[in-house]
């Protein structure tokens, strides 16, 4: 069986019940290359609340999305049979527990060799999609485009929120953090340990100020020689890009990329052997003109033609 989206030159995009890309929603294992999946988890936040309704907002917007990628010159629903795979029945308030949801609901797909396309839900979901990935492949190739670095100890004394996620992947071996990249963070910061603190778990860290210095093209072979040939997983918060493009989120920094930067340094992965993605932290109560959450759904967009250049590869 080959799952590819409703064609909207039959049915409109404003009609049927909203999955993402149009995909058809189906809870499966067999047949598919990827699955899009909804973590609607917040609890981890530390400013804004409010991204539990990220996945809804993308799916709806998503519709937009059409199936062939001209810059890749690829046809994902002609390359890959995918599905809206639903949410992961997450836990409001209880952020361990989630974790173990998410990982019961990403396993069965990463051991049948399945693509995860994931959506928060705030930063923290990342951790439990690691968990994952780390049972079936070992330590994976981290690359993180985000505004903050997301390795603080802890906050307000706890260990687990969307601030210390990739620390604690780092202590649980989830990563291989001398394959891994950060990229793009930028604002205030508490001190320089904020970036020393990253470097000492063994991230190479390209700062949004140094990007800019470097260059978007530079900074594309930087992720490319960082990870290798390891199989990576690659986590976008929407923050990434300057709230100018994307306002629709929980914690803004100023002096981001534009949306257009942001999708051609995603494009530009196709030599990158990703085992999952995320996208995380759209906040729809501060994005009244759904910019962000097309964004996300492009971006999203973009993983899966990742996978669709590899599919036409391979064949």
């Amino acid at each position: 069986m080959h799952y590819k989206p409703i064609d909207s030159t039959v049915v409109p995009r404003f009609a049927e019940v909203k999955t993402f890309m149009r995909l058809p929603n189906l809870k499966t294992t067999e047949g598919i290359d990827y699955a899009v999946i909804g973590i609607p988890f917040d609890t981890g936040t530390s400013y804004r609340s409010g991204a539990r309704f990220g996945p809804s907002a993308i799916r709806e917007i998503s519709s937009l999305i059409k199936p062939y990628n001209m810059p890749q010159r690829a046809n994902v629903a002609e390359l890959l049979s995918g599905v809206d795979y639903g949410d992961v029945p997450v836990i409001p308030g209880y952020i361990e527990e989630t974790y173990d949801k998410i990982e019961e609901t990403l396993l069965p797909l990463m051991q049948k060799g399945i693509t995860p396309v994931c959506m928060g839900g705030d930063h923290s979901v990342t951790l439990g999609e690691l968990r994952a990935a780390a049972k079936v492949h070992g330590p994976v190739a981290l690359v993180h485009f985000d505004s903050h670095f997301d390795t603080i100890d802890a906050y307000f004394g706890k260990k687990y929120n969307h601030g210390t996620v990739f620390r604690r992947a780092q202590e649980e071996n989830l990563v291989d953090t001398s394959h891994s990249i950060q990229i793009g963070m930028r604002g205030t910061f508490y001190s320089e340990e904020d970036r020393l603190g990253s470097e000492k778990l063994g991230f190479e860290v390209i700062t949004g100020f140094e990007m800019l210095d470097i260059g978007i093209n530079e900074t594309i072979k930087r992720i490319a020689k960082r990870t290798g040939a390891k199989k990576a997983f690659c986590s976008f918060d929407i923050d990434f890009v300057d709230p100018a493009f994307a306002p629709g989120t929980g914690t803004i920094e100023a002096g981001g990329l534009s949306s257009a930067e942001a999708l051609r340094i995603v494009r530009s992965l196709t030599g990158t052997d990703f085992v999952g993605f995320d996208l995380v932290e759209v906040l729809p109560a501060y994005d009244p003109s759904q910019i962000t959450s097309f964004l996300a759904a492009n971006i999203m967009f973009e993983f899966i033609s990742l996978l669709a250049v590899k599919a036409r590869a391979s064949k």
